[in-house]
């Protein structure tokens, strides 16, 4: 029986890494890596010391493939979504195929945690699903980029007693989410914030948070402390050639 790993490697630090995920990378055979053109190198180049860093095992192979490509402004999002994971998910079909013999092991090195945002797993279950390929699959949790943003900020995720909400910034557009104090933003292409300014919010920003190109801002969320989030982001993103951010906002109890 094939057996598959969802790793996941923390928000870009490799000493995010947990013992268990360490472990694990040296049990696998084969890498799996959807590459996502040149302008997101750096995030292969890191899976890559991750593995330099702590596999000790001889002999494994790392196998890129090419993302399918994803509408990012489509009139109808949640359609537009299932289209490209079902493209992934036969992107993901073929690796295992071709790829990984019958009773070998391959993983997938997820940023930050499986269960926070990200595909992996509803791939992984789409693919069983599909059944064209057997495989068992195991997740391992990892550090969070919500976790490292607070950690870095010297905070906390939660006021004593009160709720905490995630949500992206599609959402939030609609306004605060009731009976919520604090509000952790994820996938805010339109600084979301903005609408939010001089309200008596309090904003925690991180972009690259356990990189070397980390960027970390706070403060009241004053129309001035906005702008230049605003301009830092923009700046940064034309300097990488894209963007990994997240901010947390708090109305203080």
């Amino acid at each position: 029986m094939r057996k598959l790993y969802a790793i996941g490697i923390g928000a870009g630090d490799p000493e995010h890494l947990t013992v268990q995920a360490i472990d694990r990378l040296n049990r696998v055979d084969v890498f799996f890596v959807l590459d996502k053109g040149s302008e997101k190198a750096d995030l292969v180049r890191l899976r890559q010391e991750i593995l330099d860093r702590f596999v000790t095992r001889e002999g494994y192979r790392v196998v890129l493939a090419e993302d399918p490509p994803r509408d990012r402004t489509p009139a109808d999002y949640r359609a537009a979504v299932a289209d490209w994971h079902a493209a992934r998910a036969e992107v993901y079909e073929r690796l295992l195929l071709t790829e990984l013999g019958p009773s070998s092991t391959g993983a997938f090195l997820v940023w930050g945690d499986p269960s926070l945002y990200d595909s992996t797993i509803a791939l992984i279950e789409a693919v069983l699903a599909r059944g064209n390929v057997e495989f068992e699959y195991e997740v391992v949790p990892g550090i969070s980029s919500i976790s490292a943003l607070v950690a870095r900020h010297r905070t906390t995720m939660n006021q004593i007693g009160r709720a905490v909400q995630l949500t992206t910034g599609r959402r939030l557009a609609s306004g605060w989410p009731s009976g919520v104090d604090d509000v952790f933003v994820l996938l805010d292409a339109t600084t979301t914030f903005d609408q939010f300014t001089d309200s008596g919010l309090h904003i925690y920003w991180g972009a690259y948070v356990g990189t070397p190109d980390e960027i970390l801002l706070a403060g009241p969320l004053t129309a001035s402390l906005a702008s230049q989030i605003r301009q830092t982001r923009a700046e940064a993103r034309e300097r990488h050639g894209w963007i990994m951010d997240t901010y947390l906002l708090r109305r203080p109890t």
